[in-house]
């Protein structure tokens, strides 16, 4: 992108475009995107907070999940098991882990019974990642009982000033350590597998029926349905997404680290009381939802209702993806050689067209995902101990 037809925008639009620009070229780099959306994540929850000890407990999961779920798929499954799996192989085959399935399926036998059951191994090895989430909301109910002596939600949300309940602590404690082993031996058991695909994946039949149904479920489950095939390999194959080929997180794992997690965020509420666990009943399925497949459906949605209406056609193309801001310029080269206008206008035009496209998703997920959800459950988690104190009351 042109830096003086950027600087030539009016400074409002200038300041949204570098944003907008910004955020495509931090698409791909963990340590980027781990800044950026702690920030517009963690914003809200602590705007909503109740209490220091909420302040605390949200500080602590959002900055420990985004290390995880950014972080952790370049670190541990590029950097640790592509490279402890890749041993041994040519430099050539070294290449072929960062292919899909179906680019392997049209490889030599030899080839893909070799490749496939290491990727899988791969896959495997990263499932630390969302046994990790599935832990956090455990260590965090460690974390608030070792640092503030509190396990009682309703002293956590400042619903009421309860006297700590020993025995319930005691509880809230065993169940975390008892949760955490767990997911430690849940883990120890995948790794086992994985080293297994590993070193015998090539010469049994089995081990790679297994192995392709972890990297292209759809394939093996819905041979003769592509549409049922896409779904479960987009939203359930725990393989990686190549980018350049490096690993990258796929939609599929980010289902797991969702879902997984989202097992860990009911259980560790629901030992801390039934206010905590009808509070995650619900925000945790609206967030979930958004994150897995929400927050792609509200862009395709807008982009399409832009389209119907004729806004914005520039930077939406006929498969309602949109060029990174970058390809504006040329875009607008083109447009001002064949409008004969001049190229200032018509890339003024363009970034307009473009700040709208990407802002309005990004600002509906910080505003309507995070400020409005994180105010409303907090609200209704009052109102109903409200309405639940008082209904107890008329008891008496």
């Amino acid at each position: 992108m042109s830096v003086s037809l950027i600087n030539t925008l009016p400074n409002s639009l200038k300041i949204a475009s570098k944003i907008v620009s910004y955020q495509e070229s931090a698409s791909g780099l963990s340590a980027s995107r781990l800044i950026q959306d702690t920030g517009t994540c963690l914003a809200p929850k602590v705007t909503f907070s109740r209490s220091k000890e909420d302040l605390a407990e949200n500080t602590f999961l959002e900055l420990s999940e985004n290390c995880i779920v950014y972080l952790g798929p370049t670190l541990l499954g590029e950097k640790v098991a592509r490279k402890v799996f890749s041993k041994g192989l040519s430099k050539e085959e070294k290449e072929l882990i960062s292919k899909s399935f179906k680019e392997l399926s049209a490889k030599a036998p030899n080839v893909k019974n070799k490749i496939i059951p290491l990727k899988a191994a791969i896959a495997l090895t990263t499932m630390l990642i969302p046994l990790a989430e599935f832990s956090l909301s455990y260590f965090k109910n460690l974390f608030t009982l070792k640092v503030f002596k509190k396990s009682d939600f309703q002293n956590i949300a400042s619903l009421e000033k309860n006297e700590e309940n020993k025995e319930q602590q005691e509880m809230v404690k065993n169940s975390a350590l008892q949760k955490i082993g767990l997911a430690g031996c849940a883990y120890g058991g995948l790794l086992a597998l994985s080293i297994l695909l590993a070193k015998q994946g090539k010469n049994s039949k089995k081990l790679q029926e297994l192995s392709e149904l972890i990297i292209a479920p759809g394939d093996k489950l819905f041979k003769n349905n592509g549409k049922k095939s896409n779904f479960v390999n987009k939203y359930f194959s725990q393989d990686f997404n190549s980018d350049n080929g490096k690993l990258a997180m796929s939609k599929g794992q980010l289902t797991s680290c969702v879902t997984i997690g989202g097992l860990g965020y009911f259980g560790a509420s629901a030992d801390r009381g039934k206010e905590n666990l009808l509070e995650t009943a619900s925000r945790f399925p609206l967030v979930g939802f958004y994150i897995i497949t929400g927050g792609e459906l509200f862009d395709k949605g807008f982009k399409k209702l832009l389209n119907k209406f004729g806004y914005c056609k520039d930077v939406i193309n006929k498969d309602l993806s949109s060029p990174n801001f970058k390809e504006l310029e040329n875009i607008a080269k083109n447009l001002a050689q064949t409008n004969n206008s001049d190229v200032k206008k018509e890339f003024k035009r363009l970034a307009k067209q473009k700040v709208i496209v990407s802002g309005v998703p990004y600002l509906f997920g910080i505003g309507v995902m995070g400020f409005f959800v994180a105010g409303m459950t907090n609200y209704f988690t009052r109102r109903r101990h409200k309405n639940f104190m008082k209904t107890q009351q008329e008891k008496i």
